[in-house]
């Protein structure tokens, strides 16, 4: 988790607020519960910004919070497949930085696997 912030904690995201972000994450939730099934559902986590005319700051957080990486692109929020491929990405790097374990796992090749695949 990053260290103790100076202002806004952050909140979770209500469902509802990044339609195509809530539709990546819950087919990685599925995905999760079957490989990783005592792990409990990543969640959008919203930074709020120092400056009022800055954009909040999503990211995909482990259940209790703990995020790593960079934040959610804005420009993928309403393009499905570039919404899987940003949440898959990130919640990729919170699962493997925050439980030091590669995920998810290519079946054929046993070694950790990206959005594009594997070789």
């Amino acid at each position: 988790m990053h260290a103790a912030r100076y202002g806004p904690e952050p909140r979770r995201v209500p469902p509802g607020a990044y339609p195509e972000w809530d539709r990546a994450l819950a087919l990685l939730n599925r995905d999760l519960a079957v490989t990783l099934p005592e792990q409990e559902p990543l969640q959008l986590l919203a930074l709020p910004p120092y400056d009022a005319d800055e954009p909040k700051q999503v990211y995909v957080a482990l259940a209790n919070g703990e995020w790593h990486g960079n934040c959610l692109y804005p420009e993928s929020a309403d393009d499905p497949a570039a919404a899987l491929a940003i949440v898959a990405d990130a919640a990729q790097d919170t699962v493997m930085e925050r439980l030091w374990q590669a995920w998810p796992l290519c079946a054929g090749h046993g070694l950790g696997m990206h959005a594009q695949g594997c070789g």
